[in-house]
Formats: structure tokens, sequence, C-alpha cells
């Protein structure tokens, strides 16, 4: 059987027991268990700390692991992403108190706290930075404040953390992470099992920036509509009771249902519905 580790905590471990459980994995704890087997699709799933996932994968402990870019890249551990599973987006920045001038060149010879010595030390060694790395393992934030540190350099979501500890993100992002699926070797996605996970992963991705809209319109008036709404190969037509009206049913971009929904109504479409899709095979 496969093993794959999956967070222990947090929103990352919420996201990718979700994730997996709608590509029809049985994977839910019910208690703080450290493994859960998934008889039925042959995979086992171990519950490790975020930060040690990739060194199990790299060690050929684990075969596949969800992890964050950041985390695998501070890792150093010899693995590699099979795919990005679009959450727990945030970038690795450089952060500085507010209005103190600081630039990322003005970095060099000082003090910069982090919980990712190795992705700081390989970022300050292309910039040609000699600085002094402080590894701390939390509240980086607070270690300007105490006179640890004269600049951090940490992984940022929204901002509002660092805004409240009255900082700002100095200079472009070192990184831009965000969940991956990560394996000892690219072969790896070429196995039955794997191969299987990782469609059922991309169904539910891609079916997340899809949705289903469905509509009638005059016949005469299909032609229009199928400009609107193409479809991906092209729209499925329904002829209705009445001849001069068809059903059309198309996929389209969730993004753009609003627009296409008054474009539609515009030409006389009606009974228009936008449904979600919970997976998809494109």
């Amino acid at each position: 059987m496969l093993q794959m580790a999956i967070p222990n905590k947090g929103a990352l471990s919420e996201d990718s027991v979700r994730l997996l459980r709608e590509a029809g994995y049985r994977c839910t704890r019910y208690g703080r268990e450290l493994m859960v087997s998934d008889r039925e699709n042959e995979i086992d799933f171990v519950f490790l700390r975020p930060r040690d996932i990739a060194l199990y994968v790299g060690n050929g402990i684990i075969d596949l692991g969800i992890t964050g870019r950041d985390l695998k890249a501070d890792s150093c551990a010899d693995v590699v992403e099979l795919m990005s599973l679009e959450f727990g987006r945030s970038r690795f920045c450089f952060a500085a108190p507010k209005e103190s001038g600081m630039t990322v060149e003005k970095l060099d010879g000082l003090r910069i706290a982090t919980s990712y010595p190795e992705l700081l030390r390989q970022n300050l060694e292309k910039r040609n930075l000699n600085c002094r790395i402080v590894k701390l393992d939390g509240a980086v934030e607070i270690s300007i404040r105490l006179g640890v540190a004269d600049a951090i350099a940490d992984v940022v979501e929204s901002g509002a953390t660092l805004r409240e500890a009255g900082l700002e993100v100095i200079g472009e992002p070192m990184l831009f992470s965000e969940a991956v699926l990560i394996g000892r070797k690219p072969e790896l996605a070429e196995h039955p099992d794997v191969k299987k996970l990782i469609a059922r992963l991309k169904g539910i991705l891609v079916a997340g920036a899809y949705a289903m809209i469905e509509y009638d319109i005059p016949r005469a008036r299909l032609e229009a509509g199928c400009r609107i709404t193409p479809g991906i190969e092209a729209p499925t037509v329904s002829p209705l009771a009445n001849p001069d009206w068809v059903a059309v049913k198309a996929m389209v971009m969730r993004r753009e249902c609003n627009r296409i929904m008054d474009e539609l109504y515009g030409i006389g479409a009606r009974g228009i519905i936008v449904t979600d899709i919970r997976s998809c095979r494109l």
C-alpha cells in the first residue's frame, strides 16, 4: 500500500483532508490517530508535522506528501513537486518596521529573524547580502521589538499579522508558496495508484474553476448563445416541446458567470441556471 503524509494540524491539514475526501479518499481522523488506512483505495494516510513531511518523503520513508512549497524548500529534501493544490497560498518576504526607510539592500550586515533559515540563506546568497540569521520557531514578528533582530523574513498571507506588529513588507517576495503534492522521484507519478490520485485531485481543482450553465433560448438566437457559451468542446443543445426554442448546457469559467448570464439574458435567453460542479475530467 502507498503511504501519504498529510499535515497534522492547522489550515493546511483541514484543506488537505477536505480535498482528499472530495476526491473519494477516507482520511478523516476521529481522534488523534497518527494513521488512517483507506483499504478501498489501498493507501495509508500518515499525519505528520508539516515541516517534517518533505524529510520523510525525501528519505524514502513515505511515498507521497502534502506540504507547503516554502517548507519543502527550507527542508532541502530530495523531493519533487508532482502537482500544486491551489490552497494555502502565501509569500515569503522580508519585513521591517513601518516608516523605517529600510530596503532589501540596506539589510546587509543586519540581523534577520526567521523560521525558514535555509530558505533565507539561499536568498541572501543570491543577493550577495551578508546577514546574521536568527533562527526562531515562531512569533517572528515580535523579534524586532524585543531587540533580537533588525528585520524579519517570514511567510505572509494577508499581511494582517505584520500590520498589527507595526511592520511592512520590503522588496519583492522571495518565494510564492502554496500547498503542493510531493514525491521522492518524478517517476512515481506513473504508478497506477498515484496516477489515479493525481487525476482525482485535478478533477476537484478543475471543477472548482468551472460551473455548469443551462438556459433556454429561441432557436433563432442559438448561434449567438453558443458564441457566449462555447463550452469545452461544444455546448450541449437539446430540443424543447416548443420547436422555436432549444435548451443549452455548457461549462463556463466560474468567475465569468455573472457576465455570461447578463449577456445571455440580453439576447433573449431565459430560465438561466448556474450549478456547481463537484468534479470533472477534461
